[in-house]
């Protein structure tokens, strides 16, 4: 995997000024809020909010831990707060972790803390480069929720027999109020005095009206019902955050350490050292990343690469935080702390991923911000204009607008969007794959067309020795020896094929004298004397050692794709040694199954053209181009764009990266244990295998399509509820179910993305 992927890209996938210079990526946050969303949504996500462009030279980073912090709800009181706050220059919101981190150039914190107390929240200073703890959940006492239940169902009850004068009905339902919706009315006081509409603000109002108008059984019942969906949400919900706060759990606390005497001994994982020599044990899992220095093994690597085999490790390979060793004991030394293994990048990346927010996302953010002020105001219209205006009774139009208020709210509609991305986030990260946002997640079903690397990416990017052909007049047993003592010499990987083709041959090592590279040819020694050359067909012609029978082999090979290189001695060509990249054997299954979803596929390599045109056949290629610079890729991406494709590059090279800059979502190979690749990729493969992008796209296809089945369904029975609502129908209590049963829905409905 190369360090070359340092892409930057718009958050709408598209490159627009095509300048593709190479930088480090800056991830764009919408800087909006999230809209009047329901409180619950805790698959909410960090998100980066800059309140002043020119930020001083003496502004600094200040992170809080706010508990109460866990939704968009609070997000948004947060941000109107701080953003009056003069000093205050950019705001990036964790809700996952509820950590608030605050750029300021203010002397102290104390103001920040004291505007985040007038909210009813208390925010807790962290300590600079001490991570915050886990949320801890949160405990709840059951007993007042079930006292408001029982109280709401008695008031019903008394209300509907006339049991008892309407004060005790009235006393009954105020204690049911009291008992399970002071939080409510809490956060609803809140909002208003700062002018937000949210949920709590429009729940707390139609409560309060229905008291003023005398329904008490009905505001205990609502406010009732409003607490417990609001319960069943929040766990819902949390089902998705879990899903990624469960990779976390896949990294032990200890390992096994070697100390300085070289007793071994079980040491907290956090604490271990780079460097450090650690075992792992049959059955255990590995604690941090490293590389193995003895023993060999088989590891189940899925929780980082998703591969469904376990790989064999052994002296020099790569081992894996969070990985399970399965069969022999293995030593190795730690290459990463504890909070910079890969799956800690992966998590990490994920968490951020979610904050840059999908097309739909920021489209029914947009849409909530404006769709609660104007249910508002119709509320407050069909309350006043009927009885003023057409001699209606007053009772029954508040009663309607009140209901309309319940009915209207976009809970709904705003927590389905969160909930399916962070669900569709989590299920590719279990797969392997590590999708940078969601904006990439929903627009992988629009792809039509995938351009491709060749090396590294179709084929295994080594290649080996395919051919021998003995040339000499005589058959010659050495010629195999004397070329592999050749290449064993240089480091070009055609030589190193030809070289390691030999290892198992045990030849006898011969001696190379007064060995020479000839650059562009090949190399020229002596063996035993004897003046030896190994090298291309250009070199043959420079010798004039060449002949139309020789011509004739080589073209033969060359229109194979395979490099040809030769053994020569002062009489002519002694052996022919054909060298070919391989192609991995999962690549011809993914082009089948990219075939399959109806997507066209196109090879861009910088190999000649016969190499291009043999590996797309055997892997079943629509097109291949050869000879092409990153200039030529790069224009064979906006070709495909001209007649109007939308298209996904795929590589490993700093050769693919403007192609990758300008294709509308860039895949990178083979990032599992590379740092530039996790963090700049807008999908990183995290293994080798090309049949996870027609994985990808599939998730991206069915994350699309229970987004817009959300926000059908959510919109849909809006309308049908506004319609029984003006109709005199509905009552307030079914308007909680309508709300709160479309919100579980949703969730229920994106959740799905979950499961395997």
């Amino acid at each position: 995997m190369s360090d070359s992927l340092h892409i930057h890209k718009p958050e709408d996938g598209h490159d627009h000024d095509h300048s593709h210079k190479l930088q480090p990526v800056q991830k764009k946050h919408d800087h909006g809020s999230h809209g009047d969303s329901c409180c619950s949504s805790k698959a909410a996500a960090p998100s980066l909010i800059k309140l002043s462009e020119t930020p001083t030279d003496g502004a600094r980073l200040s992170s809080f831990r706010i508990d109460a912090m866990d939704c968009p709800t609070e997000q948004t009181l947060i941000q109107n707060k701080l953003g009056k706050l003069s000093g205050v220059q950019q705001l990036e919101f964790n809700l996952i972790n509820r950590v608030l981190g605050v750029t300021h150039d203010l002397p102290s914190t104390a103001p920040i803390i004291d505007a985040i107390k007038s909210l009813g929240m208390v925010a807790e200073p962290l300590e600079k480069g001490v991570e915050a703890p886990a949320p801890a959940a949160e405990k709840k006492h059951w007993w007042p929720l079930a006292l408001s239940g029982v109280g709401a169902l008695a008031a019903e009850v008394i209300h509907f027999t006339n049991a008892a004068p309407n004060w005790v009905v009235a006393i009954i339902a105020l204690v049911s109020i009291l008992s399970g919706g002071l939080t409510t009315y809490k956060k609803g006081w809140i909002a208003l005095k700062n002018l937000n509409l949210n949920i709590n603000a429009l729940m707390s109002i139609a409560v309060t009206g229905a008291i003023l108008i005398g329904q008490w059984p009905e505001a205990a019942m609502v406010m009732f019902l409003f607490t417990v969906a609001e319960l069943i949400e929040a766990k819902s919900l949390d089902r998705a955050r879990n899903a990624i706060g469960g990779l976390m759990q896949m990294t032990p606390e200890q390992a096994t350490v070697q100390q300085a005497d070289g007793n071994w001994v079980e040491q907290d994982v956090k604490s271990i050292e780079l460097g450090a020599r650690v075992r792992v044990r049959p059955g255990e899992r590995i604690g941090l990343d490293g590389e193995v220095v003895s023993g060999t093994s088989t590891i189940d690597q899925a929780p980082i690469t998703g591969e469904s085999l376990p790989i064999e490790k052994t002296v020099g390979d790569k081992v894996f935080a969070g990985t399970i060793n399965q069969a022999g004991s293995l030593e190795y030394t730690v290459t990463a702390a504890a909070n910079n293994s890969t799956l800690a990048r992966i998590i990490h990346a994920v968490e951020q991923a979610q904050g840059a927010r999908a097309p739909t996302q920021r489209f029914v953010d947009q849409f909530s911000k404006i769709y609660t002020p104007a249910v508002f105001i119709l509320a407050l219209a069909v309350a006043v204009i009927p009885p003023l205006f057409m001699g209606a009774v007053w009772f029954d139009w508040i009663y309607r607008a009140l209901v309309l208020l319940v009915v209207a709210c976009p809970c709904a509609l705003v927590i389905s969007t969160p909930v399916t991305i962070v669900s569709g986030l989590a299920a590719a990260a279990r797969k392997g794959i590590l999708v940078k946002g969601g904006v990439y997640l929903e627009g992988g079903y629009k792809l039509d067309y995938l351009a491709l690397d060749k090396t590294g990416t179709i084929t295994h990017g080594k290649p080996v020795q395919t051919d021998y052909l003995s040339l000499g007049p005589t058959a010659d047993e050495t010629a195999p020896a004397i070329a592999a003592a050749l290449a064993g010499r240089s480091d070009h990987p055609v030589s190193l094929a030809i070289a390691n083709a030999a290892v198992d041959k045990q030849f006898a090592p011969l001696v190379v004298d007064n060995f020479e590279a000839l650059a562009g040819r090949g190399v020229r020694g002596e063996v035993n004397g004897q003046v030896y050359h190994l090298g291309n067909h250009r070199l043959v012609e420079e010798l004039n050692l060449c002949s139309p029978a020789l011509e004739e082999k080589l073209f033969a090979l060359e229109k194979q794709g395979k490099s040809v290189v030769l053994l020569l001695d002062k009489s002519g060509p002694l052996a022919l040694f054909a060298v070919a990249d391989t192609v991995k054997e999962s690549s011809r299954e993914a082009i089948q199954q990219l075939h399959d979803l109806g997507i066209k596929t196109l090879m861009l390599t910088g190999d000649n053209v016969h190499t291009a045109q043999a590996i797309a056949a055997q892997v079943g290629i629509d097109e291949a181009k050869g000879d092409l610079l990153p200039t030529d890729k790069l224009q064979a991406i906006e070709a495909l764009y001209a007649k109007g494709h939308n298209v996904g590059m795929v590589g490993d090279g700093i050769n693919d990266a403007p192609a990758l800059a300008r294709a509308e979502i860039g895949f990178a190979m083979a990032a599992a244990g590379t740092d530039t690749a996790i963090e700049t990729a807008d999908v990183a493969l995290m293994d080798d295998d090309l049949r996870k992008i027609p994985t990808f796209i599939r998730l991206s296809r069915q994350t699309s399509s229970i987004l817009k089945q959300n926000i059908a369904l959510a919109l849909v029975i809006k309308v049908i509820f506004l319609g029984v609502t003006f109709a005199g129908i509905a009552t307030m209590w079914m308007a909680v179910f309508a709300d709160m049963g479309v919100s579980l829905l949703v969730v229920f409905n994106g959740l799905r993305l979950l499961r395997k």
